[in-house]
C-alpha cells in the first residue's frame, strides 16, 4: 500500500503500530507552551529523527491532524473536531457551561472546568476575566493535583487508590506556600467535605488562589470540578465559596439528567 492510499484507509485498516506512536510522539511535542513549532523544534521535543518527524508530520498534515504556516507546524483542525465528540467535552462541558457563565459573571475573575487524569487536572473549560492572568493554564493544558482547588476537589471524593496515584511522586513546591507533604495534604483533603469546596492558597503562583468545588456523575461519584480564580484579595473562600459550592452543585444535576447515549 502505497503512503497516498494509506492516508486515505479507514482507521485500523492496516496503519502500523509503529506509524501511531510517531504520530502520538509528534502529538505529544505540543503544550500549552509550544502551539507552533519550527521542524527543528519538534525534533528536539518529540525525539525522533528528522527524516521520520518530517515525513510524519507530512502525512498528518494530510490527514489534518497538522497543520502548516511558513515553517511552523501546529494541530490541525480536523483533530480539534475529532476532540470535540469525546464526552468529557460533549456532555459534561455542554451541562456545566451555563453555570461556568452565571460564576463567571457574578465573580468577575476566571472560572475553570476540570477533570481528573492520574497525576493531573485536565482543564476542559476555562472563561477569564477583564484581568489577564498568562500564567493560569488554558483549555486542554494540565495542572498538578496534589496543589490545585480542581485537583483537591476531585480527590476529597476518589478512591483512596486514585489518591495513591496523584500523591506518589515528587510533590515540588510550585511557591513558598505550596504544600508538599502527604499529611498535609491529607489533612486538606478531609476538610473539604465539611464544607463544600477545596482551596488553593497561592500555592501554584503567588498572588492567585483558587475556590474549586465537586461536580457529581450518575452514580455519585466525582466526575469533575469547576473553581473560580483569580488575585488573592478578590478570591476569598468565605465569600466565594458558597457561590462555588452552588454552582457545582446546579452543575452535577444538570450532568446527571442529561439523556445518555444508548449503547448498540
Amino acid at each position: 500500500m502505497s503512503p497516498a492510499q494509506q492516508d486515505k484507509a479507514p482507521p485500523g485498516s492496516g496503519t502500523p503500530e509503529g506509524g501511531l506512536d510517531r504520530a502520538a510522539a509528534i502529538l505529544g511535542a505540543f503544550d500549552s507552551d509550544h502551539r507552533e513549532l519550527t521542524l527543528a523544534a519538534l525534533v528536539a521535543r518529540c525525539g525522533l529523527p528528522r527524516s521520520t518527524t518530517h515525513r510524519t508530520a507530512d502525512r498528518m498534515i494530510r490527514l489534518g491532524w497538522l497543520e502548516k504556516h511558513g515553517d511552523r507546524y501546529r494541530i490541525g483542525n480536523h483533530l480539534l473536531e475529532i476532540a470535540s465528540l469525546a464526552p468529557i467535552r460533549l456532555e459534561l462541558r455542554e451541562a456545566v457551561l451555563p453555570f461556568l457563565q452565571d460564576l463567571h459573571q457574578a465573580t468577575k475573575v476566571t472560572v475553570q472546568l476540570g477533570v481528573l487524569d492520574g497525576t493531573q487536572v485536565l482543564v476542559v473549560e476555562k472563561i477569564t476575566g477583564h484581568r489577564a492572568m498568562p500564567m493560569l493554564s488554558q483549555v486542554g493544558g494540565m495542572i498538578p493535583a496534589y496543589h490545585s482547588a480542581l485537583g483537591r476537589a476531585i480527590l476529597a471524593y476518589s478512591q483512596p487508590a486514585v489518591i495513591d496515584v496523584a500523591l506518589a511522586g515528587p510533590l515540588p513546591a510550585r511557591t513558598p506556600r505550596t504544600l508538599t507533604s502527604r499529611v498535609a495534604i491529607m489533612r486538606e483533603l478531609a476538610s473539604v467535605p465539611g464544607r463544600g469546596w477545596a482551596t488553593d492558597r497561592e500555592e501554584g503562583n503567588i498572588g492567585v488562589s483558587c475556590v474549586a468545588a465537586p461536580i457529581f456523575g450518575p452514580l455519585g461519584d466525582v466526575a469533575a470540578a469547576l473553581s473560580v480564580t483569580g488575585p488573592s484579595q478578590l478570591v476569598r473562600a468565605d465569600r466565594i465559596g458558597p457561590a462555588v459550592r452552588m454552582a457545582a452543585a446546579a452543575s452535577s444535576r444538570a450532568y446527571n439528567s442529561r439523556p445518555r447515549p444508548q449503547s448498540r
